[in-house]
């Protein structure tokens, strides 16, 4: 995909929408508060996993109302590219140590598994007082490892899917739905 110069280039991608703007904020209110009940008075940290999950991150904080922190990461994996071993190298690490915190992985979407599932192991190996992850989308017609998170705001069909921080080419990101991709952009 190259540059996208005009609205209804970028509108012809869009096939549908699968999740609403209002369904995701309903889910991100009532996984907010359910943190919140969870973890009052307990140090949490929330990790995000660059770049996809931003946009949910951003909400779900916003819904949490208790004391929180958030740290980023960004991973890269190559499982069937061509240099690596098919483990997940950490391009940003948090900053944070996490031994401190009850820690909560927001994700955007778990797809093959393959990446969060050594994400988490590399983190528990930090030793958090706790570790959970909370995905928005869960897609596991696509799983190639035994990963679950420990919660799913949504489960999908085996689309390409984008909006809501979920991208195609870097495009996308700012729907404030999620929809599948067309490829074809008719």
């Amino acid at each position: 995909m190259g540059i996208i110069n005009s609205k209804e280039e970028f509108a012809g991608r869009i096939k549908r929408v699968l999740v609403t703007e209002e369904e995701i904020r309903q889910a991100v209110k009532e996984t907010g508060k359910e943190i919140s009940d969870s973890y009052d008075g307990r140090p949490i940290l929330l990790v995000s996993i660059l770049k996809g999950a931003f946009v949910f991150m951003a909400d779900l904080c916003r819904e949490i109302n208790v004391p929180c922190e958030i740290g980023f990461m960004c991973a890269k994996s190559y499982y069937n590219g061509t240099v690596s071993s098919g483990a997940v190298k950490i391009t940003m690490d948090l900053e944070q140590d996490i031994s401190k915190y009850h820690v909560i992985i927001v994700e955007d979407i778990i797809d093959t598994g393959r990446t969060l599932s050594d994400v988490v192991k590399l983190l528990k190996a930090r030793n958090p007082i706790s570790l959970k992850v909370i995905t928005l989308l869960d897609k596991p017609a696509r799983r190639k490892v035994d990963f679950k998170a420990d919660k799913a705001l949504f489960t999908i069909p085996d689309y390409f899917v984008i909006g809501y921080g979920l991208d195609c080419g870097e495009y996308y990101r700012n729907l404030p739905y999620i929809a599948e991709y067309d490829e074809k952009g008719e």
